[in-house]
């Protein structure tokens, strides 16, 4: 019986062992790091922040074409670190016109030159023109 015990609390132990490489096996292996608990968002990030306005008269199914195309980069474009986008909801009626904000994130310079030269991004680009009323792009390196 004790023999039993303890064949049954070496193999949880190895078991628990086995869960925890595995979790954070795949915490690694996450493309989007700073969201995954177990890894440590490195200390500066660049970040390409994409303002647009789209022209008055296109149709919400054209919007929502163009919100889903933008949100598909991330996944054509390993360098993208991170990625989150959304609408003006601004109360303050600062916000120019612009109606849509894309923030792409990068570990380096050139991952991002990676992602402005890449084909999955000008083709957006050019799908998008027909579409864009006003456009704004600003790059910069988080501080702490």
């Amino acid at each position: 019986m004790v023999r039993n015990f303890l064949c049954l609390f070496a193999y949880a132990i190895f078991l628990t062992g086995c869960v925890n490489v595995h979790s954070t096996e795949q915490a690694n292996k996450c493309k989007f790091a700073a969201t995954c608990e177990r890894v440590k968002k490195p200390a500066q990030v660049l970040r390409h922040v994409v303002l647009f306005k789209l022209k008055d008269g296109i149709t919400a199914e054209q919007v929502k074409k163009i919100e889903n195309e933008s949100c598909a980069l991330p996944s054509k474009i390993d360098e993208i670190y991170d990625f989150e986008w959304g609408t003006d909801i601004s109360v303050e009626n600062l916000q120019q016109g612009f109606t849509h904000c894309c923030i792409f994130t990068f570990l380096s310079e050139s991952d991002r030159d990676i992602y402005l030269n890449h084909p999955a991004h000008t083709e957006f680009g050019s799908r998008l023109k027909p579409y864009l009323d006003k456009l704004l792009v600003l790059d910069y390196w988080t501080k702490q």
